[in-house]
């Protein structure tokens, strides 16, 4: 085996760690310009030579290793092509988000510092500034003054980590520890959730092994809103699911009546805002979150309407101790409680990227005003989509409250084929879905790049596409 620092001198030509850093950061900056120069151009998903090609990254592990610019030239030549194009102005599959240039930008300031973000002293800009964001976000989103929150990958983790914290807390009201005893042999849970619930939030029941035969379903109305006076009247320990914006329609379940009726049982209230509660931040949307505080936990995506770059989610539980009881660790190694932000003890994961940097950078370049136009220009957007849909005879599926629009094209058939021939043909993504029985084309507008003109570009592709 040859000597490793002899051998990083060879593969660097001997040159100092900064000239070596910088020549790359260079050269990949240049790529990555590229990149993003021609993503508003490009072919919005992904051809079927560039996913062959992708066998251009594999083989056998090389046994010397190879000069660092050809392995960035091999990802750029053979990855970038392999890329949805999602950072782009007419990427509408899911809620996904692009990324502002200032998020990006901090993102590869934060990637440059390498910073752990677990404990003060091992960064202390990183858990400063978690605590800064938090607080801008509770005012943003009209949350409790006194809630506290993880940063986590996203509101998948978000779920789990506050949906951990309401297992600990009705199971201390119902005189059990599941810190000290465990799950086996606790008090029963009951999770009440609407029929049109996120998949993400059952994913969340299942991994903290609470199993579906205690989840309770409610129905929902047509846009699938679940209706609170169907919420079944239970004793025990109790917790229920609410959503900030159905993935399909955008609709929002009514939080005032959940909370009162949740009140009446003592149980928890989490709320699933994954992107919707974002529409707390417009004073024209607004009315959608109306009763949002009253919950006691809530989870919400930065990476996906904040457009900051992946992954980044939020957990947020309006008792700090709920939270801390959940999550706290405790070592001879690790510091003392005090009046710092110790990271790991509010979420799951220790050792972990210091996701708040690029969502500081975002709201201090956007400012209250940026974010409200975000959300409310989107919006506006979708509805764009929805006029267009409507004008050319095509029967739109939902009430176009957000930034989701739901389209068929006759028959489920005929949908499944306009969606297949819409990814193929390249102008814009769309995704596929189904609701209340019927195959649609889902329409997400998330990116603060899309432009009235990216939309009549997509409408005009689309339309073309499903009269042909």
């Amino acid at each position: 085996m040859p000597d490793s620092e002899q051998f990083y001198k060879d593969k660097t030509n001997g040159v100092g760690n900064e000239s070596v850093y910088g020549d790359l950061l260079q050269h990949a900056a240049k790529l990555a310009h590229r990149y993003l120069g021609g993503i508003a151009v490009r072919h919005a998903g992904v051809k079927a030579e560039a996913l062959h090609n992708l066998s251009q990254l594999s083989g056998p592990l090389p046994s010397s290793g190879e000069d660092p610019k050809s392995i960035l030239n091999l990802l750029d030549d053979f990855g970038s092509p392999a890329t949805v194009a999602s950072m782009g102005p007419r990427f509408f599959g899911g809620v996904v988000g692009g990324t502002f240039p200032i998020a990006l930008a901090a993102h590869w300031v934060a990637d440059s510092w390498d910073q752990n973000a677990c404990l003060f002293d091992i960064s202390p800009v990183a858990a400063y500034l978690e605590d800064v964001v938090l607080a801008w976000l509770r005012e943003l989103l009209c949350l409790p003054s006194g809630a506290e929150g993880a940063f986590v990958t996203g509101t998948q983790m978000g779920d789990v980590t506050a949906l951990t914290a309401a297992r600990n807390a009705v199971l201390r009201k119902a005189g059990w520890d599941a810190n000290t005893q465990g799950i086996a042999g606790a008090p029963p849970i009951k999770i009440i959730v609407g029929e049109e619930v996120h998949a993400t939030m059952l994913k969340a029941i299942r991994v903290l092994g609470f199993g579906m035969d205690h989840v309770l379903f409610v129905p929902a109305d047509g846009q699938g809103r679940l209706k609170p006076e169907m919420i079944p009247r239970v004793a025990g320990a109790v917790i229920i699911f609410a959503q900030a914006g159905n993935v399909n329609t955008g609709a929002f379940d009514p939080f005032v009546p959940i909370c009162d009726v949740a009140r009446t049982m003592d149980a928890w209230v989490h709320i699933d805002g994954a992107f919707g509660l974002w529409a707390a931040t417009s004073p024209l949307k607004r009315h959608l979150v109306e009763g949002v505080a009253a919950a006691d936990s809530w989870a919400f995506d930065a990476h996906k309407w904040l457009n900051v770059p992946h992954d980044s989610g939020i957990a947020m539980v309006r008792n700090p101790d709920d939270l801390l009881n959940a999550m706290t660790i405790n070592a001879s190694y690790y510091p003392e409680p005090t009046a710092k932000r110790e990271p790991m003890q509010w979420g799951p994961e220790s050792s972990r990227r210091a996701r708040a940097i690029e969502i500081w950078a975002t709201l201090r370049f956007l400012g209250w005003e940026g974010v409200s136009a975000l959300i409310e220009r989107t919006c506006d957007l979708a509805s764009r989509f929805a006029e267009g849909f409507r004008a050319a005879g095509l029967d739109v599926l939902n009430d176009v409250v957000l930034n989701q629009v739901l389209v068929s094209f006759g028959s489920d058939r005929r949908t499944t084929e306009v969606v297949a021939r819409t990814q193929a043909e390249g102008t814009c993504w769309c995704g596929a879905t189904v609701w209340k029985g019927r195959k649609a084309m889902r329409v997400s507008v998330s990116s603060w790049a899309t432009t009235n003109d990216d939309v009549d570009l997509a409408l005009d592709a689309i339309l073309a596409i499903a009269g042909g």
